[in-house]
């Protein structure tokens, strides 16, 4: 929560800017008005809104995640299993939900692995036909030698989106 002092207590009705900017933080006059101390003549606003994205009820909580286009079929039809990533810190979470064209996949599991112990079957179930196609695929946030440390996703399709 911020406090501002007003030294003055006629600063907002003298600044031609001050109550436009200060009250767009607020739904409505009253809820402006409640936040303004009288004693101490200062300007108090809390977020009237709760933390995190504004969701429509009866949405489920479903990001995106970052996939080429043509992969998405592949991923919807259960042939795609693993996906492998260059990040710095995890961006997904075990039972996190994401949708993937009109998939959605749940994360089972999340490892972090050097690019040269990632075994042939976890190659072919990230679709990619060898070793070298999967380094150029996974390089564009970087380049990717034997030791380099990927996360291995491992997801599976909970349902198709119409």
């Amino acid at each position: 929560m911020a406090r501002i002092l007003l030294c003055n207590p006629f600063w907002r009705r003298s600044h031609p800017a001050a109550g436009s900017f200060f009250r767009a933080r607020f739904r409505c006059e009253a809820a402006w008005q409640s936040q303004l101390c009288a004693d101490q003549r200062a300007l108090t606003w809390t977020n009237p809104l709760p933390p995190g994205p504004r969701r429509r009820p009866g949405r489920p909580n479903v990001a995106s995640v970052e996939f080429s286009k043509e992969l998405h079929d592949d991923v919807a039809a259960g042939d795609i299993t693993v996906s492998f990533r260059l990040w710095q810190r995890p961006r997904a979470r075990v039972g996190g939900r994401h949708r993937v064209g009109r998939a959605e996949i749940e994360v089972d599991r999340i490892d972090l692995m050097p690019f040269g112990a990632i075994p042939d079957a976890d190659v072919r179930r990230a679709g990619e036909p060898d070793r070298e196609t999967l380094r150029s695929r996974a390089a564009h946030a970087g380049p990717i030698n034997d030791d380099t440390e990927l996360y291995r996703i491992a997801f599976h399709v909970t349902r198709e989106l119409g």
